[in-house]
């Protein structure tokens, strides 16, 4: 008898009530799934948002570093030139070359001067150059290239190049003679 006897639907009238779903607990339901719902949106569309602004502040550091080494750059080739006026003598800012030979100060003063020069470009290229240079980074850098090509063109400085050269950056030194010879082949 017990075999084919059918259970009788329940009515929600005839359970007890403490096993009967309360508004509260269906409140909290929604609340659970509301939650739930946001972690996805969070996951979803916040953490992608979140990891490009970090992207981004990486980038406008990168390019704030950047500027602030060229400025301190800009600063050593300021002093330079403050270097270069207060020893007029020498006529480092012509091409002309002077009415009278140096004497043995005026050719040290000059190769000294020169030595400085070559430390702030090689200082540049190794601090700022790189083969696939960003947009902002090819602006700065085309500045250090036209200051190397203005003393390039001075027959005097490309003269004393080679010994200038010796012990600097080897990547450094194809660069400037490579830049040398450019300039050379424009002045003939």
């Amino acid at each position: 008898m017990n075999g084919n006897r059918r259970l009788a639907p329940v009515s929600p009238a005839s359970t007890p009530l403490a096993s009967r779903p309360t508004l509260a607990h269906t409140h909290l339901m929604t609340t659970m799934e509301w939650l739930e719902a946001l972690s996805y949106l969070v996951t979803i569309i916040a953490l992608p948002f979140g990891i490009w602004v970090f992207i981004k502040e990486q980038q406008k550091e990168r390019m704030n570093d950047d500027e602030e080494l060229y400025l301190q750059l800009s600063d050593e080739y300021s002093k330079f030139l403050r270097l270069v006026l207060t020893n007029a003598d020498l006529h480092l800012m012509t091409q002309a070359a002077p009415a009278a030979p140096f004497n043995a100060d005026q050719i040290e003063r000059r190769n000294i001067l020169f030595e400085l020069l070559i430390s702030i470009f090689e200082r540049a290229y190794i601090l700022v150059y790189e083969d696939h240079m960003s947009r902002q980074a090819a602006r700065l850098w085309q500045t250090w290239e036209d200051y190397m090509r203005y003393w390039c063109r001075r027959s005097d400085f490309r003269g004393l190049l080679a010994n200038l050269l010796e012990g600097e950056d080897p990547d450094f030194q194809n660069y400037i003679t490579r830049i040398a010879e450019e300039e050379a082949r424009k002045l003939q």
